[in-house]
């Protein structure tokens, strides 16, 4: 007969690391002041799996599974980004996704990265190898007021996000 105090195997294994990966996310979870919780380790270890930005219904349909049913999935995304663990992206569709915060670079949030979706499939992923630059207007050109053409950055002080559209090598 099982003692009082332990719990069923089912609820054990759903809360315990399984992998190298979920210790860190149990950590990282435990680093920011939050209990660690079944659903929360679920939905932090599902979007550091994911190839980017996963919107709400994305996470709880990955979830169901595991017995975590919407309105929890939202709170712990909410509370995650709340934390700062988590950053919300909203890339022109009015739908906001959930990705992993980044580590600050220099001169960076750590959350601004450029984003690809695909026309035809509707995927998102992240474009970790692209680097954006723009180049600046002179102070000359600035100064002789010449027109700044089609797309020349002169009077941009900071790009919030850098959205790509096109087809993807699945659908391509």
């Amino acid at each position: 007969m099982a003692k009082r105090s332990e719990r069923p195997a089912s609820k054990r294994s759903a809360s315990t690391p399984t992998s190298p990966a979920s210790g860190t996310v149990v950590a990282t979870i435990r680093g920011a002041g939050l209990r660690c919780t079944p659903a929360r380790v679920a939905v932090l270890e599902h979007l550091v799996g994911a190839r980017g930005p996963r919107t709400h219904a994305e996470v709880a349909d990955a979830l169901v599974d595991r017995g975590f049913d919407r309105a929890t999935i939202y709170r712990n995304l909410t509370e995650l980004t709340a934390a700062r663990l988590v950053v919300r992206v909203e890339l022109g569709d009015h739908v906001w996704r959930f990705e992993v915060a980044r580590p600050a670079s220099p001169g960076s949030k750590g959350e601004d990265h450029p984003h690809f979706v695909c026309t035809s499939c509707g995927d998102v992923s992240c474009l970790d190898d692209v680097k954006v630059t723009f180049a600046q207007r002179t102070k000359a050109a600035r100064a002789s007021k010449q027109p700044r053409g089609g797309g020349a950055a002169g009077g941009i002080r900071a790009v919030k996000e850098v959205l790509l559209k096109g087809t993807c090598a699945d659908c391509g």
